[in-house]
Formats: C-alpha cells, structure tokens, sequence
C-alpha cells in the first residue's frame, strides 16, 4: 500500500474478538509469577478488556511483590515463554471466533485500509495466540498498541496510530481509526481518542452493555462478513 492510499486504521482487540483462548490465562500468570518471583498464584484479578500491564501490576502487588521495573518485566518475559510453551495445546482446546478469519482476509482486500492489533497482551503473547488458528497473515504486528504500554487502554491505541502515521507517512486522524474489541474497556478507548467504537458481543458483555458503553456499532459476532465491513465503515 502507498502512502496516499492509507485511509483508515482498523484496531483489533484480540482475546474473545478474534480469539477464544479461555482457561489459559490463570496458568500462564500461575506459571509466570512463579518463574520470576518464586510466588505462588493465590488469586487473579478480572483481566477482561485490560492490559498487561494493569493486570501484572495487580498481580504482583496483591501477592506483596512490588511491581518495579525490573519484577514486570521478569514477568513479561517469563508470561511470554508460558504462552509459547503451549501455542500446541491451545490450537487444539482453543479457537477462532467465528467469522474472524473471513473478516481479516476480505478487509486485507479493501482499498486504503491498514489493520493491526491494539491489545491488552503482549506482541509476543498476541502472536502466539493468533498463529495456532492462522490469523496473523493480515495484521501489521510492527504498528500495532500492546498492553506494555500503559495501564490505560487509550494509551494503547494513541501509540498505534502513532507508529501507522509514522509507517504510512500519513495522518490518520480519528475520525479514520476503528476500534473492535468485545469489552467496554474496548470502547471506552476508542472514544476516549475519538476513533469509531465497534462492539462485538463474543465476550462477557452483551449488545445492550456495549451500546451503553457509547459503541457506534454492535455486532453480535463477526460470522457476517458483510456487516462486519459495513460496521467497520461506520456504517
């Protein structure tokens, strides 16, 4: 794609909106925790719609281990190799969310659209998720907005667009920037830039939780590909 041809950004969260990886996260935090502080998992905080760095902190400090520097990103690291070690098992007891792959293909098709992650998990972690169920061909992983970065979902998704401009040579202005994902956070995120907010009922939260949530659009999944391309028009 030429620089003058980027138009619009489409965002993709990826647990529960591409991805259904349940029944994983505890034990990978299990296992990190222990690899790089010697603790044992006693509790997990809710981790839907959050980012990796919010959900690290919480776990250290509520297993009273500080959450320096240098302990998160032990557990970045030691979290990153969990998630690895079972991209086998996971391929077999997780899935693609229905219609996911249809949707990332048709919309590699579309003129001036650029597409890429901006997720709670780390770019490692958000590989390793996607790759099992072959949904990595057509998101730009280089410009994508990783739960590293902040706490704050919004901080997520400004980083993003960041790097796409500074890829494409080209503003994206809000207005241009879609954001799907399954979760409030999702949407509050996307609103908080000024970025079209498209809820996808696949998670926790219904279709009425996600409108409250301010949502421009709601989809109940994405298995019809054409409402899918039409939400992510704002349409």
């Amino acid at each position: 794609m030429s620089t003058a041809d980027a138009k619009r950004l489409v965002l993709w969260d990826v647990d529960l909106t591409l991805v259904d990886a349940r029944g994983f996260g505890a034990r990978w935090y299990r296992r990190a925790l222990a690899d790089a502080t010697g603790a044992e998992l006693r509790r997990m905080p809710d981790t839907a719609g959050r980012t990796e760095l919010a959900i690290t902190t919480d776990v250290l400090t509520g297993h009273g281990v500080p959450a320096d520097e240098d302990t998160v990103a032990a557990m970045f690291a030691a979290l990153a190799e969990a998630v690895a070690d079972t991209r086998d098992e996971m391929s077999e007891h997780g899935s693609a969310m229905p219609g996911a792959g249809r949707a990332l293909a048709a919309l590699a098709g579309a003129p001036g659209v650029v597409q890429t992650l901006v997720t709670g998990n780390l770019p490692d972690v958000a590989r390793h998720k996607l790759e099992p169920f072959d949904l990595h061909h057509h998101v730009d992983f280089g410009i994508g907005g990783y739960g590293a970065v902040s706490v704050h979902r919004h901080d997520l998704i400004a980083d993003s667009v960041g790097k796409a401009s500074r890829k494409h040579g080209a503003r994206f202005a809000p207005e241009s920037v879609v954001v799907v994902g399954d979760t409030p956070h999702d949407v509050a995120g996307a609103l908080r830039h000024g970025a079209i907010a498209v809820g996808v009922a696949t998670g926790r939260s219904g279709e009425a939780e996600l409108r409250d949530a301010g949502a421009h659009v709601v989809l109940p999944d994405l298995a019809d590909t054409g409402a899918v391309l039409a939400a992510l028009d704002g349409r």
